[in-house]
């Protein structure tokens, strides 16, 4: 979006608990990972999307790429969170140059900050040239603020790394969705993200972005409440709260309190979905998609799929992506497969699309 110059990238997906990246190689008509790497962030480094300890986040930017085997030195970072403001607004018709002339004036009406302070980005949904169009057409609108890109691209080059294009968290997971599972025209899909400290909420009707949201409250709000009402230590109740017993407690005595988390996160759910329903053509919602780590919270898919009536899968943004975990030096890819959906969806990006 906002940096550009060739060669390959890596996707670097700087969240609140870790830093993940990973480089992708052509590998006959799809893509194979040829390094991949994940480093854990000292608690409270980001805070919703706020870098606050630029020094830890370098530091573990710096481990992730000393660690593996990554070539490329230009990195594709994405921003998410309060400073980003992605809308979708309705204009009059109007030419492509009539609107990049327009778009500054246009987007204050929608931009809660000062648009000095903002890069912008924009796409045209609809061009207004259809039959039902009366003369208005739809475009996409996203704003970040300039100090949090800098903020980002200031760690990735204290790290050594040339940041070259800054994305949208919720963009970087459509590219990742549509590489691995395609678009449908007919389908309205739901990604949500549910990373430590929130949870990214993008609905794609076919292949257009036509809402998203960011909800502060992620994984550690469940571990945080699990702490508090069973008296444990930080570490025990992040254990817990995957399902494995602790000292002193047993997975069975975290079950309500988990419970009573995911119905906080699914009333959020729920009101999403019903601003989208009321601003989009669509009442429906066919299929949602699962990422971030505390989507594997005991229990989430479940009440997620029991509260909505739908399709609710696991995303796996190694499908259509070959990931080999003994050449990368890892474990399992199905346990990376929860964190890396983001760093995937930025690797595929090349310098000068949109």
């Amino acid at each position: 979006m906002l940096f550009r110059r060739t060669r390959s990238l890596v996707g670097l997906d700087i969240g609140s608990s870790s830093v993940k990246a990973i480089e992708l190689k052509p590998a006959g008509k799809g893509f194979r990972v040829s390094a991949l790497g994940v480093e854990a962030l000292p608690p409270d480094s980001i805070v919703d999307g706020a870098i606050i300890d630029g020094g830890a986040v370098a530091d573990a930017v710096r481990r992730v790429f000393a660690s593996k085997k990554f070539k490329a030195k230009d990195v594709v970072a994405s921003l998410s969170g309060n400073s980003v403001i992605v809308k979708k607004i309705t204009l009059p018709a109007m030419t492509e140059a009539e609107l990049s002339e327009s778009i500054y004036w246009e987007a204050e009406q929608y931009i809660p900050f000062d648009i000095q302070d903002v890069n912008l980005d924009y796409e045209i949904l609809d061009s207004a040239t259809g039959r039902d169009s009366q003369g208005s057409m739809d475009v996409l609108l996203v704003a970040a603020k300039k100090d949090k890109i800098a903020d980002y691209t200031n760690v990735i080059s204290q790290a050594g790394k040339s940041p070259v294009i800054v994305d949208v968290g919720v963009f970087a997971l459509q590219n990742a969705f549509e590489a691995n599972y395609g678009f449908d025209p007919n389908t309205v899909v739901a990604i949500l993200n549910a990373g430590a400290s929130a949870t990214d909420i993008n609905i794609l009707a076919g292949s257009q972005s036509v809402f998203t949201r960011h909800v502060s409250m992620g994984g550690n709000a469940f571990t945080e409440a699990v702490q508090k009402e069973l008296n444990l230590p930080y570490e025990s109740a992040e254990q817990l709260k995957k399902g494995q017993d602790v000292d002193g407690a047993t997975y069975e005595d975290a079950r309500a309190v988990l419970r009573a988390m995911t119905d906080n996160v699914l009333l959020e759910v729920e009101k999403t979905f019903d601003f989208f329903k009321a601003t989009a053509a669509s009442d429906r919602i066919d299929r949602i998609m699962l990422s971030g780590g505390a989507s594997r919270v005991e229990g989430f898919a479940e009440s997620l799929r029991a509260h909505f009536s739908t399709d609710v899968e696991t995303f796996d943004p190694f499908r259509q992506v070959s990931c080999d975990p003994r050449k990368l030096g890892v474990d399992s890819v199905e346990e990376l497969s929860a964190v890396c959906a983001v760093a995937v969806g930025l690797a595929l990006r090349k310098v000068g699309d949109r």
